[in-house]
């Protein structure tokens, strides 16, 4: 009698994770695990005919912000909607634990303002039941999910968590407390965090404007987040660094090389963006990327397949008269009544004559950037020509852009959304995505799932990747298949010490997305009202998904969520790479 697994997948085309040239073949899967790649002879259980569809490993998203959505959601969507088995969140520095009972106000103060949770839905869906880093993890422990998901050791409440309120207020850690940081992440990768996170970003603030915790530590806080990684033995250093603000390329390069060897030679992951703020940053960094690949260290740069910005909108986080005193009268009515109020010419003439007020230089930066927006349309497009632009419009009408923004807005009875693309996107193109996708020490990532609920909308950059640059593109070069999906799989799975997945092969976890790339598109971004607290967030679906299956377990059928929860946390282990002699090397 021939052999019969728990799942078959027939026919398909094989993009295995390897970049290596597509084979067609069967999968059998079998207790969650891949034991043939190859021609299937026994049955299965359920099968699945995958003639004229691909047939990847599941997408490793390591950049994402689910640590509170974790806590009261099963789903971590939107990234398991676009092909994502498994998820690394803990990003940028902020994060839930560690955490005394009278730091909590802090630090949902902080992920309101960086990472734009609104706190009522924090306050209600955060329970809460931690202290310790290793009490989170065990926390997690409990969860089910679609997908796995892991984390790392956030500065920020480690800071708050050591200092109190002089780590809120940015004071200079002294030594014991910079021992005490390093113990605290050392105790938590020890337990199974995938390693620790911090960012220097300015544009990082908390709800009140203030300036995030982290942003202003000195250099030897940060090396003392690395020690905390070399006493573990194991973990994975993740950076936003401050270079893409006009910070000097070279000395941050410098930094990081001084943080990866005070932390015995774990990987570092740094955030790498094109803005035009610091043109000549992107080729700058590239070549000093370049010469760490030569040298064989562990940096590398995650970027982003397509802008960086945000979505505008009445229905969403921010629009251009946000913080104006009229507009702030009436926001707190249904979107119905506020679009009939908005469309009373006195109303109208009162908001546009206004200027925007807040204490947040970084909000007031973004809505006064209206000339800058696209429309992004019911077929969202990503990179759109100059032509389309608020401001080449409103001159092309004849009116100030601030009029056709306000007119616009009101359009598909107030559902019209705005895209600023702030980085990535430079003279109408996205070339410089291309070359940075390019790098060999590149990682696609930054969707930021979690997070920016109101204004991004970014896990679906999987979709985008293989839509678009892969298959869509008109305007450069396109990318081809087989490395697209090794971005997207083992290349990631590797950064962070994933050996067991990211590939399909005997063996390994049977963690997959069978594509129909002829019918793969993303729809236009949407509000849902599915947070705790009656709270709002951005979704986006995409077409052309036939199966994700996680651990052997079908969770998206045909776009649709099956109800099935295969995921669990991720503790990590010392990754396999040899341990480095980069302290001699970099000094």
């Amino acid at each position: 009698m021939t052999a019969r697994h728990d799942l078959v997948i027939r026919g398909g085309l094989i993009y295995d994770g390897s970049g290596a040239e597509p084979f067609r073949a069967d999968i059998a899967i079998d207790d969650g695990t891949i034991t043939i790649a190859g021609q299937v002879l026994g049955d299965g259980a359920e099968e699945l005919a995958a003639d004229g569809l691909i047939v990847t490993p599941g997408f490793i998203d390591i950049h994402t912000h689910y640590d509170g959505q974790v806590t009261w959601s099963n789903r971590l969507n939107p990234s398991s909607e676009h092909g994502s088995t498994t998820v690394l969140m803990g990003n940028c520095g902020v994060g839930f634990a560690p955490c005394r009972p009278e730091n909590r106000a802090a630090l949902l103060n902080v992920m309101e303002g960086v990472e734009d949770i609104p706190q009522v839905v924090m306050s209600e869906g955060v329970p809460w039941q931690w202290e310790s880093f290793p009490d989170y993890l065990d926390f997690l422990a409990t969860r089910e999910a679609d997908v796995d998901f892991a984390t790392q050791v956030p500065h920020a409440p480690v800071r708050v968590h050591v200092m109190g309120q002089r780590g809120v207020d940015r004071a200079q850690a002294t030594d014991a407390e910079l021992a005490a940081m390093s113990e605290i992440v050392a105790e938590g990768v020890r337990a199974g965090a995938f390693g620790v996170s911090t960012s220097r970003s300015a544009g990082h603030r908390s709800a009140d404007g203030e300036l995030a915790p982290t942003v202003t530590a000195e250099e030897r806080e940060l090396q003392a987040l690395a020690r905390g990684l070399k006493q573990a033995g194991a973990g994975v250093f993740q950076l936003l660094p401050a270079a893409h603000e006009g910070k000097d390329p070279a000395e941050e390069m410098a930094m990081v090389r001084r943080l990866v060897a005070a932390s015995g030679g774990r990987p570092l992951s740094f955030t790498l963006l094109n803005t035009f703020q610091a043109p000549d940053n992107l080729d700058k960094t590239l070549a000093l990327l370049s010469e760490v690949a030569t040298e064989g260290l562990p940096i590398k740069a995650q970027v982003f397949p397509r802008g960086v910005g945000v979505l505008f909108g009445l229905d969403v986080s921010f629009h251009p008269f946000r913080f104006h005193p009229s507009y702030k009268a009436i926001e707190h009515l249904p979107l119905e009544e506020r679009v009939a109020r908005l469309r009373d010419p006195e109303v109208r003439r009162c908001i546009l004559s206004e200027t925007p007020e807040h204490n947040n230089p970084t909000y007031l930066y973004l809505v006064a950037q209206t000339g800058e927006l696209f429309l992004l349309g019911d077929d969202p497009n990503y990179e759109p020509e100059p032509s389309h632009k608020l401001s080449a419009l409103a001159q092309a009408k004849g009116v100030p852009v601030e009029e056709l923004a306000y007119d616009l807005m009101l359009e598909r009875d107030g559902r019209a959304l705005f895209l600023l693309p702030a980085s990535n996107y430079v003279g109408g193109s996205l070339e410089p995505v291309r070359k940075m996708l390019e790098h060999e020490n590149a990682l696609v990532s930054l969707g930021d799932g979690g997070a920016h609920y109101g204004m991004i909308c970014d896990s679906s950059y999987t979709s985008f990747l293989l839509s678009y640059w892969v298959r869509d593109r008109t305007r450069g070069p396109r990318l081809p298949l087989a490395k697209a999906v090794r971005a997207l799989t083992r290349t990631n799975a590797e950064a962070i010490g994933l050996f067991d997945r990211g590939l399909i092969a005997p063996g390994l976890k049977a963690d997959i997305n069978v594509i129909d790339m002829d019918r793969l598109r993303l729809r236009a971004p949407r509000m849902v009202a599915d947070l705790p607290a009656g709270g709002r967030r951005l979704v986006q679906e995409a077409e052309g998904y036939v199966a994700t299956i996680k651990n052997g377990i079908f969770t998206y059928r045909n776009g649709e969520h099956t109800g099935a929860l295969p995921g669990r946390l991720l503790r990590s282990s010392a990754l396999s790479m040899p341990p480095s002699t980069l302290e001699e090397t970099i000094a």
